[in-house]
């Protein structure tokens, strides 16, 4: 697990310590040490960020990316017959989820498809924008409602599988298609969506089928034409359903059919509330005989032919709606986040050598909600990121000895920008954040940076005054223990080059010998004629109940001193 390295930052009570050190000689010791950060976000990206799970990053809000919740759509249970979410960044790559063919017929019958970036969707990563540049002609006669075979429109999706819910002369039974819309307009004939394909009839005639999604008096219309078959399958009956209110321009607004083939209705919902209903049975009302969908021979969707705005979302399903629109749309409703947030956690962060306390948590942020078709930015800057819409994010740490096992170690709530308590320290650390959404789901809150203030815990001073006799064999060291220092020990180093402390010839073992709470040490067994290197450092025991068991915190090397043991030098002098 790699392990990320703090920066960091001098304090101005550091600065003043040291001018006060030099000029009165005050022990720098009396003074905290100097405050660290770990940035993560911002500038320096999230990669630190590693597990994130509902969480992800947005580009088009701040100079940087943030951490925002994910819109992006979870499939609700059953897969999806058809599943256009139009996040692939380009129309000639949009999918239909395998069972259909998509194609994007750009400027056919004067209209454009494009994509729409993720400042602009409903969910997830992009949304498909439809310009219609032929001005769209109202159908007032019996012979234009029922039509020639259309010209291809931006988009236009074919089932490629025999399984496809509207595969040629499938029987359909239920059926639920949604999707969100944002018009420009709304003007009268604006066609949203069609499927279109034939239907044989007598011998040598045949007729066409039609589902069509138009704009009439600023609402939507269904119509159904030849789709629903009599039980013996030599009638059709026909449904029409029109919207109650009328759909507001420039607003996103979610759009669901769906068909019970056990009883024959068939409703339409808007945001979850329904507009219209119809049964498709001999009748007209509920019982009696009900009339079957049975999709025609070459049929295809078409999208957008004559309309202007965004569409996301677009999706068939083979079963009905059971529970209202908002519940079946996704999990947590039709609103953009889900109810359940999103969690985001960083990799080990390392305090350095130590067992550093942090001093506090900043965050960095705001939240971001839409705006029209656009996404609004309410940037906060500085503070606990919670707000008055009930969008909220919650801050945990954990600390441990192992930068690799963190089974035993729990999470602590953390306020942002306040001061943590005296326990909050360890040589690793994580952080996790929560994201919760507002109580309507259409807001969220969103991380610009998290900043670990921390204060590492100062080793010991070195000793002072470090010398070395040189003896037969052996050399004598004697150090000078420094006033109220809370060294637990001191580690003497020895070596035979400068600064490089590897020697191994002392009966006492390998550099460093542990020399404990002495003030001097004889090591025996090194080498006459051999010139050694010595230094000094204090150390001190840690064990913050971490996994690895206890720990030395070793300071800085004292000042090198040499001697040369030789053949019965004693005292100084030759015998």
């Amino acid at each position: 697990m790699p392990v990320v390295k703090p920066g960091t930052r001098r304090s101005l009570g550091i600065t003043l310590s040291y001018l006060l050190f030099f000029a009165f000689g005050t022990p720098p010791g009396l003074f905290p040490a100097e405050e660290q950060v770990i940035s993560i976000g911002a500038e320096n990206s999230w990669r630190a960020a590693e597990y994130r799970s509902g969480v992800t990053e947005l580009a088009s809000v701040r100079p940087w990316p943030v951490l925002v919740l994910d819109s992006a759509r979870q499939t609700p249970p059953g897969d999806p017959d058809l599943a256009l979410s139009f996040d692939e960044g380009a129309p000639e790559r949009y999918s239909g989820g395998g069972r259909y063919s998509v194609s994007a017929n750009l400027g056919n019958s004067g209209a454009v498809v494009s994509h729409a970036g993720p400042e602009w969707a409903r969910m997830g990563a992009g949304a498909a924008f439809f310009s219609s540049q032929a001005a769209p002609r109202p159908e007032t006669t019996e012979a234009q409602d029922r039509p020639r075979a259309a010209s291809a429109g931006p988009l236009r999706i074919a089932a490629r599988e025999p399984d496809a819910l509207f595969a040629p002369g499938a029987a359909i039974r239920d059926f639920s298609l949604e999707f969100w819309l944002y018009p420009l307009n709304m003007e009268n004939g604006e066609q949203i969506f069609a499927w279109i394909a034939t239907r044989s009839g007598t011998p040598g005639s045949y007729s066409f089928q039609r589902i069509q999604c138009s704009v009439v008096k600023n609402r939507l219309q269904w119509t159904f034409y030849d789709f629903f078959i009599s039980p013996d399958g030599r009638e059709t009956l026909d449904i029409t359903l029109d919207g109650e209110k009328p759909v507001v321009p420039k607003t996103w607004t979610h759009h669901l059919i769906r068909f019970d083939a056990d009883t024959g209705l068939a409703e339409y919902l808007v945001d979850g509330r329904v507009e219209a209903l119809s049964y498709a049975t001999a009748a007209g009302a509920e019982g009696g005989d009900v009339y079957t969908p049975v999709a025609g021979d070459g049929g295809e969707f078409i999208l957008g032919r004559l309309y202007t705005g965004l569409m996301d979302e677009f999706r068939v399903y083979g079963r009905y709606a059971a529970r209202t629109g908002r519940e079946f749309s996704t999990e947590g409703g039709i609103q953009k986040y889900p109810a359940a947030g999103g969690r985001v956690e960083t990799r080990t962060l390392d305090l350095g050598s130590g067992a550093g306390r942090v001093l506090r948590v900043e965050t960095l942020g705001g939240r971001i909600g839409p705006a029209g078709g656009r996404i609004r930015n309410d940037y906060a800057g500085a503070g606990p990121l919670r707000f008055a819409d009930d969008s909220e994010m919650q801050f945990f740490m954990r600390f441990g000895d192992n930068p690799y096992r963190w089974t035993s170690a729990d999470w602590q709530v953390v306020r942002p920008w306040a001061d943590l308590p005296q326990e909050f320290q360890g040589r690793y650390v994580q952080v996790a954040a929560v994201f919760y959404p507002s109580a309507d789901g259409e807001t969220s809150p969103y991380l610009e940076e998290i900043r670990v203030v921390y204060s590492p815990e100062e080793p010991p001073r070195p000793p002072a005054r470090l010398s070395a006799v040189a003896r037969d064999g052996a050399v004598e060291l004697s150090w000078r223990q420094p006033a109220g220092t809370d060294a637990d020990g001191y580690l003497v180093y020895y070596g035979t080059a400068p600064g490089e402390y590897f020697g191994a010839d002392a009966l006492r073992g390998a550099s460093p010998i542990d020399a404990g709470k002495r003030g001097a040490l004889r090591i025996e067994g090194l080498k006459n004629g051999t010139l050694y290197h010595f230094a000094v450092a204090a150390y001190r025991y840690q064990n913050r109940g971490g996994t690895s068991g206890p720990g030395l915190l070793t300071g800085e090397f004292s000042q090198e001193v040499t001697a040369r043991p030789l053949l019965g030098y004693t005292l100084g002098r030759y015998e």
